[in-house]
């Protein structure tokens, strides 16, 4: 018997990693206890297929630490041609009650944040993301941004 719960389990896990047709690319980086201000996350991506065109999200996993209602990102896409398009990005992270947005049942919330949709790759590209959080009524940015532990990127088919 505990071997076919154990099959039926791993039956189980199998099905549910292969339900995400979309993916394409999908990796995070751990930034530790806080994201510094100077840190930048850089993701080499994969070569795609250039007849195709994909949607573009900025993945983060945040925890009850996060103290802001939202996050502002500086996201630069490095092209083959060595050219760079950066975009600056704002988020909202929390409901109105103060409670952190995103899907989690515990107090590590995982955000799937649109970035770009439709974009064909044409070579190799490379992104990087960094943090712009500021306080209210300040200029400089914060330094150490708690909260948020792991920064991901993800590519997906458009169906």
């Amino acid at each position: 018997m505990r071997i076919r719960n154990s099959a039926v389990l791993v039956l189980v896990v199998i099905l549910f990693f292969s339900c995400d047709k979309k993916r394409v690319f999908d990796e995070y980086k751990s930034v530790g206890t806080a994201w510094h201000k100077d840190s930048v996350v850089s993701f080499d991506l994969p070569q795609l297929d250039s007849t195709k065109r994909y949607n573009l999200f900025v993945t983060l996993r945040d925890n009850n630490d996060y103290k802001f209602n939202n996050l502002f990102l500086i996201v630069g896409l490095e092209l083959p041609n060595g050219f760079t398009k950066v975009d600056t990005l704002e988020y909202q992270m929390a409901n109105p009650d103060g409670s952190l947005m995103g899907d989690g049942f515990s107090d590590i919330k995982e955000n799937k944040l649109f970035f770009k949709e439709k974009v064909r790759f044409r070579g190799k590209y490379k992104v990087n993301i960094k943090q712009a959080v500021r306080e209210n009524g300040k200029v400089p940015g914060v330094t150490a941004l708690e909260g948020i532990t792991e920064v991901g990127f993800r590519i997906e088919n458009i169906e």
